[in-house]
């Protein structure tokens, strides 16, 4: 773990007993399953929360779209969406939240998580899960009560083609006993997060994956859970968690709650913050969605209020 300390991404975003603040993507408030804005509205905003000095910014994957679970997750494919992003910024970090490895190939995972991380300047941040859309799995042929060891599987394989120059891997589904993957991370490896459980054990995720993403819940049940997973690691591995948030524009505006999180004024949302801080969270990723306001009226006040209170890394 000691080395992503030289992982742009991971440095930016990660530090032990302190808090920073991302976005999810889309950067937009809307109703129904698909987001409003074109492109370069997009991407006028992930350049504004860079400049500002936000640490993250984390795209959902969902590979098919299912109208039954109202929310079409991302439209773009999140590897090819980070790329284009990653051209136009220059400090935060970008991640993946999370990538569903049950339907991907894990060889062809590595080869575009190494490009994306060498494309970006190490700047990648590899959330990975099992997946949750049930239209997805008979659609690709994947019995999803193989979703814990294709999880297992993924994690490995890549971890193994990323480190080792022409690597025999032998798995149930690859046989490779010759050529390479290419790129290889300068590092070696890639900061590697879990998604919830994703089907393994708290020591399992502990001992192979380098940070953890989790459900916003209360403070004592997430406090309780940061504890069991400390105690499961050897070394410093970040938590995350996302909050659903409607920024009132009264500052003092009391919290009323909402899908994911809350709707409030900005001095409660930094109280919370700081309570989260001191349970233990690493990492906030705002998720506009429910917003009333435009998003970019939001993206200001959090920049100008709340970003000083929870800095990024230099």
């Amino acid at each position: 773990m000691e080395h992503f300390q030289t992982h742009n991404g991971f440095a930016r975003a990660f530090r032990e007993k302190h808090l920073t603040l991302g976005f999810l993507l889309p950067l937009e408030s809307y109703s129904g399953s698909f987001p409003k804005m074109d492109i370069e509205e997009q991407i006028d905003l992930v350049k504004k929360v860079d400049q500002m000095g936000f640490a993250s910014l984390f795209v959902r994957d969902a590979p098919i779209y299912d109208p039954n679970f109202g929310d079409v997750g991302f439209l773009y494919d999140p590897f090819l969406f980070l790329t284009y992003a990653a051209a136009h910024t220059e400090k935060i970090a970008l991640g993946t939240s999370s990538i569903v490895t049950t339907l991907r190939h894990p060889l062809h995972l590595a080869k575009t998580a190494a490009s994306l991380d060498r494309l970006s300047n190490q700047r990648f941040i590899f959330g990975v899960a099992t997946g949750d859309r049930a239209i997805e799995f008979p659609t690709f042929k994947v019995n999803p009560e193989h979703k814990g060891e294709l999880f297992r599987e993924a994690i490995t394989v890549m971890r193994k083609a990323w480190k080792e120059s022409f690597p025999h891997i032998q798995t149930e589904h690859i046989e490779m006993t010759e050529g390479d993957i290419v790129p290889k991370p300068l590092l070696g490896d890639i900061p590697i997060f879990g998604s919830g459980y994703s089907r393994q054990t708290i020591d399992w995720l502990a001992e192979h994956t380098d940070g953890w993403m989790f459900y916003p819940q209360n403070i004592n049940d997430q406090k309780t859970l940061i504890k069991k997973w400390s105690e499961a690691s050897s070394t410093f591995r970040p938590f995350v968690q996302p909050i659903a948030i409607d920024l009132s524009e009264k500052p003092n505006e009391f919290p009323k709650p909402i899908t994911g999180g809350f709707r409030a004024g900005r001095k409660f949302l930094i109280e919370y913050l700081k309570a989260y801080q001191a349970a233990g969270v690493n990492h906030v990723v705002f998720v506009l969605k429910p917003g009333k306001r435009p998003a970019k009226e939001t993206i200001q006040e959090l920049g100008e209020e709340v970003l000083p209170y929870f800095p990024s890394n230099a």
